[in-house]
């Protein structure tokens, strides 16, 4: 899997001139590999279907070596492989400053760039941390870390506005915005944190739904016709009364996002069919409270098993298609395959992420293409 290209076998003396090369690099692949014409592509349908996937790690990737192929077998650019397997939506997070320098707005730009040459929808993801932000975690970045409340609204802004100011520069347009990462329990601990094991956390809510409202109007003011997303996880459970509680804050949002990992059984005790079946009758509350379109922004199945996934992901998409107001599904990290992990994981001494969609050629797999099925 980590067979060394000329490029990634270079000696970057820093990020931004890594970064630079592997986007030059990476356009090279795009222009050169694959089997069809980037002017054969179909143009962006704006509010059309997003058969996606959140691919942030693919730099990181690249950087490591990783290869990726096409249905030929040719080593090729990854976000292409996708793109001809059927997506046409690409998810990037953003972090304010992780220490390896990936996440960033600078590497986001560069992915963003490669999506909208490949002619790809694109959704920008903040997480306002410098790490992940999700269930377990919501960490105030450590640049902000003494900020009260109206410097941390202002910073929430701030940093919208400059990550989106750039990508406007560079000719990116993103159709989604997500204010916020999983954000059940809020968003940059303590301050916009929700409940803990005591209780409801005084002004919690009212934290959280200003410094949501601070994200939501920084990104009206660069795209105005931009949907912003507020996203949370386990589309399984009834989520009605949070986005309720959120509204009656004052928080603003013009999509719901929801995460499903339907074969992770250890995370919510049921079986897969159950939870499909849950998150889909949750997606029809949500639509029919809120009366806004609702997307599966991060969904995962098990990589050892593809032909199980392959029968969870088309079951899950007979249940849903019917739905007008469900807008799109992105796979989370489609593209790891044989054990890889990234630099974050490696020092905090966790394993490879077991629900990548590609097989151990670095082809996407069936339960992918099935997702991605017109």
């Amino acid at each position: 899997m980590r067979k060394k290209s000329y490029l990634c076998s270079m000696n970057f003396k820093s990020n931004t001139n890594m970064k630079k090369c592997l986007f030059l690099f990476s356009l090279l692949l795009v222009f050169f590999s694959c089997n069809q014409p980037i002017d054969d592509y179909p143009d962006p349908v704006v509010g059309s279907y997003a058969y996606g996937a959140d691919c942030s790690w693919i730099t990181e990737q690249e950087n490591d070596g990783v290869l990726f192929y096409d249905s030929l077998g040719q080593a090729a650019d990854g976000l292409r492989v996708m793109r001809e397997a059927g997506m046409n939506s690409v998810r990037l997070r953003v972090w304010v400053n992780h220490s390896t320098g990936w996440c960033n707005k600078e590497d986001v730009i560069i992915k963003a760039k490669r999506a909208v040459a490949l002619k790809l929808r694109v959704m920008i993801d903040f997480h306002y941390s410098d790490f992940f932000a999700d269930p377990s975690r919501q960490n105030i970045p450590v640049d902000w870390a003494n900020y009260d409340l109206a410097q941390m609204k202002q910073a929430v802004a701030d940093h919208t506005t400059d990550v989106l100011s750039a990508l406007k520069a560079e000719g990116v347009t993103p159709e989604w915005i997500q204010v916020g990462n999983e954000t059940r329990n809020g968003m940059l601990w303590p301050m916009g944190q929700l409940w803990n094991t005591n209780g409801d956390i005084p002004n919690g809510w009212k934290n959280y739904a200003e410094l949501t409202t601070a994200g939501y109007d920084a990104c009206k003011a660069i795209f105005p016709d931009v949907l912003v997303i507020v996203h949370i996880d386990n589309a399984y459970e009834n989520n009605n009364w949070f986005f309720r509680k959120l509204k009656q804050n004052g928080g603003k949002f013009d999509m719901i996002g929801l995460s499903h990992y339907p074969m992770m059984k250890q995370w919510s005790g049921k079986d897969w069919d159950e939870m499909n079946s849950l998150a889909t009758a949750n997606i029809k509350l949500l639509h029919g409270e809120f009366n806004c379109p609702v997307m599966i922004v991060e969904i995962g199945t098990m990589a050892s098993s593809e032909a199980k996934a392959m029968e969870v992901i088309e079951d899950f998409r007979l249940r849903v298609d019917t739905l007008d107001y469900m807008k799109g599904i992105f796979y989370w990290e489609p593209q790891v395959y044989n054990n890889w992990r990234p630099k974050e994981y490696i020092e905090l001494g966790w394993g490879a992420y077991n629900m990548g969609a590609f097989t151990s050629k670095g082809q996407p797999n069936n339960a992918l293409k099935t997702l991605w099925k017109r």
